[in-house]
């Protein structure tokens, strides 16, 4: 009895694993003729205040296109096959939750990037839509890290979101 249990626990782990194995963005379900991407900087209009915001949106999506599929980064839309191009256009870091004193003990950073995805061999994007990531962090320990530390991770969120939808039409 207990054999038999191992056995169909080892076949289910089999068939499990095998299927997410498969399950792969190394480029090779890129529709034919699709080498090469333009991301070009995503403008803060959020007034966030943060300098490097667009900075780092840009160097999360670039990373994340390039290093995960098999696609080249172009140096212009003309020379590209694929196009990712939008704006920061919300930034906000409010308290999420009050602790028994009455102070935030969790800020949440949220974040809101409008964005669009074309190839540049049809006239309209796949997808034109806004996407939100968000972050908490204790704003009592080291405020200033933890807000950039929350950003970063919001930005990795909506890069992460902007990819699965882009290759999810591969």
């Amino acid at each position: 009895m207990a054999l038999r249990k191992l056995i169909l626990l080892l076949l289910f782990g089999t068939f499990v694993f095998s299927g997410c194995l498969r399950y792969s963005f190394t480029g090779a379900s890129i529709p034919e003729g699709v080498n090469s991407i333009y991301i070009p900087f995503f403008p803060d209009q959020s007034r966030s205040g943060l300098g490097d915001l667009s900075d780092r949106l840009n160097r999360i999506l670039i990373d994340r296109f390039i290093n995960q599929s098999k696609l080249r980064l172009a140096n212009s839309e003309e020379e590209a096959d694929a196009v990712l191009d939008g704006s920061i256009i919300n930034y906000s870091n409010r308290p999420f939750s009050i602790g028994g004193d009455e102070q935030a003990n969790q800020n949440q950073v949220t974040i809101t990037v409008s964005a669009s995805f074309l190839y540049t061999s049809k006239d309209s994007p796949e997808w034109d839509k806004p996407f939100n990531g968000s972050f908490t962090f204790d704003p009592t320990e080291d405020p200033i890290t933890g807000e950039q530390t929350a950003a970063d991770e919001a930005l990795e969120e909506i890069a992460n979101n902007m990819f699965n939808d882009a290759v999810s039409n591969w």
